[in-house]
């Protein structure tokens, strides 16, 4: 599931750009060896200095994949990094898998909306899911990854896969319920690649494949903190399987060109601006800001959301002080009309921004370009030469994904 690793214990971690380059200094020497032979145990909460803690910080791209592996590349040779390598990468595999079928986001938003509306009206299943979330169920392990989940925006991947697991197979609840959970309360919570990773362990991602948690591997990987024998169903069949869509060619738009008075709009999926092709424009003006209506849409928890406003308002300055230009913070209450009324204000013939990867934060921004259009503003769409080059090649498997990533891997200093 997600390479996704942030220590769990104390508030939140600072969701700035610095913090993150601080968190990479003090894991790249551990990123080889070390990280492979150690990566898989989950020493409970606030004992995960086994991995690398960066996720929240990639997941809104305070620091991005190809910095990231930079720096890791840089201290080791690459057989030694492999197993870090491929963590992030799977994070580009599973964003560039839903560009090439965004039905799939479509479908999944549509079922879980049903599946709320059905937990509401029926007792036993809303009784059901209270269990598993708020960690009332019985089962050792399962129980204890709730609530640190809750607690601390966090879980250890392989928690991940042992928690869906259960989630699935044992309590025999909807996997859209799950990954909702999982979204809601992650600091690093991706649509890609929690929701793709949930279909993955039901065996929706590749035919006949799922994931079973085992009493045995949890003992083993746990230390023997946890010791589920007997409570889990370790034999059970996959969720019945519908092909995908197939893949189709990703909308990537020309880069806009130079022209006009021109301002800067930063979104929740990237917060570094000023360090991509949007930013090297003349930037006129900049902003930025939270959206409380994606937020109650998805029902995303308070500190998730502290998180993204964080991030947001850190790039916000960065980019505005790169390009000399103001920083207007948008109105989290009505923020598309917010976005409109800072681009008129600030007298712009267009907005420039960083096209987001399919999920909430691509549909709060289409609502934007909608509204920017009514009034004579076009908004121009960039998009990172990483996302351009790697997307496309995820039309198969992630080892496919893997070999036709080569290229990529081998010329670093060309991304951003």
């Amino acid at each position: 599931m997600d390479e996704a690793h942030v220590t769990a214990s104390g508030p939140a971690p600072p969701a700035t750009r610095g913090a993150a380059l601080q968190r990479l200094d003090g894991f790249v020497p551990l990123a080889g060896a070390r990280y492979a032979a150690r990566r898989n145990f989950d020493a409970g909460p606030g004992r995960h200095d086994n991995v690398s803690g960066l996720s929240p910080w990639i997941r809104r791209r305070l620091i991005t994949e190809a910095e990231v592996l930079r720096a890791v590349v840089a201290a080791h040779p690459p057989e030694a990094a492999e197993k870090f390598l491929r963590e992030v990468l799977w994070r580009s595999y599973w964003k560039g898998w839903l560009a090439l079928r965004p039905a799939v986001w479509q479908q999944y938003a549509e079922a879980l909306e049903r599946l709320q509306s059905e937990a509401a009206k029926d007792g036993p299943l809303r009784r059901r899911l209270e269990a598993a979330e708020s960690g009332a169920t019985g089962i050792d392990g399962f129980d204890a990854w709730a609530r640190e989940l809750r607690e601390t925006g966090y879980l250890h991947n392989h928690a991940r896969m042992w928690f869906a697991s259960i989630w699935i197979f044992t309590l025999r609840l909807p996997w859209q319920l799950g990954a909702d959970f999982f979204f809601r309360h992650l600091l690093d919570g991706d649509p890609a690649s929690n929701t793709l990773s949930w279909r993955w362990v039901a065996g929706l991602h590749t035919r006949g494949k799922h994931y079973l948690a085992r009493a045995a591997n949890i003992r083993r990987y746990t230390g023997g903190r946890h010791e589920p024998s007997r409570q889990l169903d370790e034999d059970a069949a996959p969720l019945a399987w519908s092909e995908p869509p197939a893949p189709r060619t990703p909308e990537f738009r020309p880069e806009p060109g130079r022209g006009g008075r021109t301002g800067l709009l930063i979104l929740g999926d990237d917060c570094r601006g000023e360090a991509s092709p949007a930013g090297q424009q003349e930037i006129a003006a900049v902003a930025a800001g939270w959206s409380r209506r994606l937020q109650a849409r998805w029902r995303l928890a308070e500190p998730v959301a502290a998180f993204g406003r964080e991030a947001l308002a850190d790039g916000l300055a960065r980019a505005a002080g790169h390009a000399g230009t103001p920083a207007t913070a948008l109105d989290e209450e009505r923020w598309t009309e917010s976005v409109v009324d800072w681009a008129r204000t600030a007298g712009v013939s267009r907005v420039v921004a960083l096209k987001p990867a399919v999920g909430p934060w691509q549909d709060a921004a289409n609502r934007a370009e909608a509204a920017l259009a009514e009034v004579g503003i076009s908004l121009a769409w960039s998009t990172r030469a990483w996302d351009r080059d790697l997307w496309p090649r995820a039309t198969r498997g992630f080892f496919a994904f893997r070999k036709a990533a080569r290229p990529v891997l081998a010329n670093l200093h060309r991304y951003d």
